[in-house]
């Protein structure tokens, strides 16, 4: 399992797969229109992702009682329409279900633990401070991060 640096630790609200670089500029106007302050978040229960053959441990995220990031997640994927997919290949219309969550750790394919009971998380808050457009790098060490666009929330 290879722990992530605290410094890559994200919550992921839309996945955009390859994208030009010429259409930046259009995704930043439209993150611009929606950013907004989505009050804290606390911790849950640490999670293996995906449930059937995991290759990820991350913890859940809770939504204060307003729901901000959740309403944060679907103004963002009706702004960025047709881009916003898992696979990077756009929505088509279709919707996936929104699980905030923070991964910490990653293993090989293949290599998911026997034993998958967590012990629980400590009871820990934060209050998300910006929106960030984020580039990633892939290589045989992990993913590194390049931040394009930053906009407070």
């Amino acid at each position: 399992m290879r722990v992530l640096d605290p410094d890559v630790l994200h919550v992921t609200l839309c996945f955009l797969g390859n994208q030009p670089l010429d259409r930046v500029e259009d995704i930043d106007s439209r993150l611009a229109e929606i950013a907004d302050h989505v009050g804290e978040l606390s911790v849950g229960a640490p999670l293996w992702l995906p449930a059937r053959r995991p290759r990820v441990l991350a913890v859940e995220l809770h939504d204060d009682e307003s729901g901000r990031l959740a309403q944060l997640h679907r103004r963002l994927v009706l702004a960025l329409e047709g881009l916003c997919d898992r696979d990077g290949g756009g929505t088509g219309g279709r919707r996936h279900h929104f699980r905030p969550h923070v991964t910490v750790a990653r293993m090989r394919e293949g290599a998911a633990p026997r034993e998958r009971t967590l012990a629980p998380t400590p009871p820990l808050s934060f209050t998300p401070r910006e929106l960030v457009l984020y580039r990633s790098w892939l290589s045989p060490g992990g993913a590194s991060y390049e931040a394009l666009r930053q906009l407070p929330l």
